[in-house]
């Protein structure tokens, strides 16, 4: 069985500071979006929702900073899928400094299924359902 927590490890890049020295809460909100497209990859849902013209688009992002991160830090951040509902689905992330093992950065995104070229909502496909183990909240 897969791990439904997927995993990604990258060194935060120079040049993501803010005028405080600390990583810019933007960089976040955008590593979130990245290791969501790659955790949905890696699951194999990129190809079933090409062939039916549509995607997924981000109704809100929600996200709590705990302590700042810096440029150099090697980071995990961690993502789930909690549920599938008709036509939405609500991945969670935590962000880890790996040297520390604190928690830095946690947060949420309702993301909606959508027609590609309508831009309206449709329900997701079974077969993409399936491809996901939900890691519901306790």
């Amino acid at each position: 069985m897969i791990d439904p927590v997927y995993r990604h490890e990258f060194t935060i890049p120079l040049g993501t500071q803010d005028e405080n020295g600390h990583v810019n809460n933007v960089h976040f909100i955008q590593w979130m979006q990245d290791v969501a497209v790659r955790h949905y990859e890696h699951m194999g849902g990129r190809q079933p929702t090409l062939d039916i013209s549509a995607t997924w688009v981000v109704r809100s992002h929600q996200v709590e900073f705990f302590i700042p991160a810096f440029a150099g830090d090697q980071i995990e951040i961690r993502t789930w899928v909690v549920n599938m509902r008709r036509v939405r689905s609500l991945r969670r992330y935590e962000f880890v400094r790996k040297s520390d093992g604190k928690l830095l950065v946690k947060g949420q995104t309702d993301w909606v299924f959508v027609d590609a070229e309508t831009g309206y909502p449709m329900a997701v496909p079974k077969e993409i359902v399936a491809l996901f183990q939900l890691l519901p909240d306790e």
